[in-house]
């Protein structure tokens, strides 16, 4: 029997993690369906599957990187896709279980800039692997202007509750 293929399996990991914890830590109900949204927001039952395309997408990323890197940019990528990681399971908690969309909104251009360097830091391993990250980028921008669209249509007093 053949070895299996680690760095697959590790994205896949990568990618299904963070899409079952960000959907354990993104509950709707009751406070998020009080607040005021702009007429713009998707549909609720459109994120999972955008989110799934987009972190699909990533792991897709990641493994060419992975492969194409080779020994002596392997780290580069392992870093990227970890700081990415962290700043990407933080927004969920922040918004949702804590009730704090405020802070969500401060955590955002971290997020957003840790997307924006895999963009750059893959570029020169493998220009696929970095368009692959650019919906994701592109949605991490979207989701900034909804995050601040809500912060600025519901007072302060509403949060943290």
């Amino acid at each position: 029997m053949a070895d299996p293929d680690l760095p697959l399996l590790a994205v896949i990991a990568w990618a299904v993690g963070l899409l079952l914890i960000g959907g354990l830590m993104t509950p709707r109900a009751g406070w998020y369906e009080n607040l005021r949204k702009p007429p713009w927001q998707p549909p609720g039952w459109a994120f999972g599957p955008g989110w799934t395309i987009i972190l699909g997408l990533a792991a897709w990323s990641a493994y060419r990187a992975w492969t194409v890197a080779g020994p002596a940019g392997q780290d580069a990528v392992l870093i990227l896709f970890g700081v990415n990681g962290l700043f990407h399971l933080l927004w969920s908690p922040l918004f949702f279980k804590l009730q704090r969309p405020d802070l969500a909104l401060v955590e955002v251009p971290f997020l957003w800039g840790s997307v924006l360097a895999m963009v750059i830091g893959l570029w020169p391993i493998d220009q696929l692997a970095a368009l692959l990250i650019l919906p994701y980028l592109g949605w991490v921008a979207f989701a900034a202007s909804l995050n601040w669209k809500v912060v600025d249509l519901n007072p302060r007093e509403g949060f943290g509750r």
